[in-house]
């Protein structure tokens, strides 16, 4: 196993006006490398939310134009952990990102959103007496084929009311 401490390596994606806070677990080795959430090449998150909102999706500043058009922000639930690979199942040692202090700096939020069932069990289990409204969206890892991304899409329409 890997006993180094990792620490989240980029600041959460929030603007004054943001709605839906999406909360994933912790960045990929890709993302890592990339600098950027959901960097992994065959990971479905930019195609759902481009498919949702008709917004392009061909760099960083058009995913954050769409981010920020969209009211959305964008952050995870792990501030540090260790891991042998990119896999939710791997994160060991985890120390979570503070969500009251961040919700409480970010009023406009209404809405949680989570992109995997360790986020939402870490949420679950720090921060479950907040009052805010929380649900659960399908894995866009192409690793999750439960669903096709077509039923990803409908399935995100549906939860976030985009």
């Amino acid at each position: 196993m890997n006993n180094e401490i990792l620490t989240h390596p980029f600041d959460p994606i929030v603007f004054p006006d943001s709605k839906i806070l999406i909360l994933g677990s912790f960045p990929s080795i890709d993302s890592f490398d990339k600098a950027f959430y959901y960097a992994h090449p065959r990971n479905q998150f930019w195609k759902i939310l481009s498919a949702l909102t008709g917004y392009p999706i061909n760099n960083r500043d058009q995913k954050i134009w769409l981010l920020k058009e969209s009211k959305i922000a964008l952050w995870d639930m792990v501030a540090r952990c260790s891991r042998e690979s990119s896999l939710d199942s791997s994160l060991e040692e985890i120390e979570v990102n503070d969500m009251a202090l961040f919700l409480e700096a970010h009023p406009t939020i209404e809405k949680i959103a989570f992109t995997g069932r360790l986020a939402e069990r870490l949420y679950r289990l720090h921060f479950d007496y907040l009052e805010i409204e929380h649900l659960y969206l399908p894995s866009p890892s192409s690793a999750y084929a439960k669903m096709s991304l077509q039923e990803k899409i409908a399935n995100y329409k549906e939860r976030l009311k985009i």
